[in-house]
């Protein structure tokens, strides 16, 4: 099986909330005979999604690949004014050029998510991520962890109360059936 974990932060840095997420869920599935791949937004430098397609940058066709080898992914977003960041959209449109694969987009990939924003909001990207998910014909994990930022981290360390419900998730990953 392959888990993508999908980094969908603008922020570069390794210390910010989105690599202490990837990092829990990289030790937690480091022993489970599951292939797992990291997708940082960050990292990558995409250009607008432009229809019709001229030239396809590399970038986007490893992207593309990427995204549609795995099996099984974790979202991870910021929310930003009431959804994720565009560049995170972005990405995700790109997935048009699959359209005419014999398994197009996502399709029958297992989807988990992850936001965070500083007030109570975070569902709300989590809601945007499951339509965006579910129109790129994946299906959505039904157990997400929406997360009030200033909670989330305790003394350098993330709060047991999450690391209970990254659990909950990664359970329910390793026991999904494709």
């Amino acid at each position: 099986m392959k888990l993508l974990l999908f980094n969908g932060a603008p922020d570069a840095s390794v210390s910010g909330i989105s690599h202490k997420i990837i990092d829990f869920f990289k030790s937690y599935f480091q022993d489970k005979n599951i292939e797992i791949s990291t997708y940082n937004l960050a990292e990558h430098k995409l250009p607008l999604l432009e229809i019709p397609f001229n030239e396809i940058p590399e970038e986007v066709t490893q992207m593309t690949k990427q995204f549609s080898e795995s099996d099984i992914q974790i979202w991870l977003s910021p929310m930003y004014h009431g959804g994720i960041p565009g560049s995170m959209k972005n990405c995700l449109d790109w997935l048009e050029l699959t359209s005419k694969n014999p398994k197009p987009y996502l399709s029958n990939q297992i989807i988990g998510m992850i936001c965070w924003a500083d007030g109570v909001q975070a569902m709300q990207g989590i809601n945007n991520m499951d339509s965006i998910a579910k129109a790129l014909r994946a299906w959505t994990l039904p157990y997400s962890v929406p997360i009030l930022r200033k909670d989330l981290i305790l003394e350098d360390e993330l709060n047991p109360t999450y690391v209970q419900r990254f659990t909950l998730m990664a359970d329910l990953i390793a026991t999904s059936k494709l």
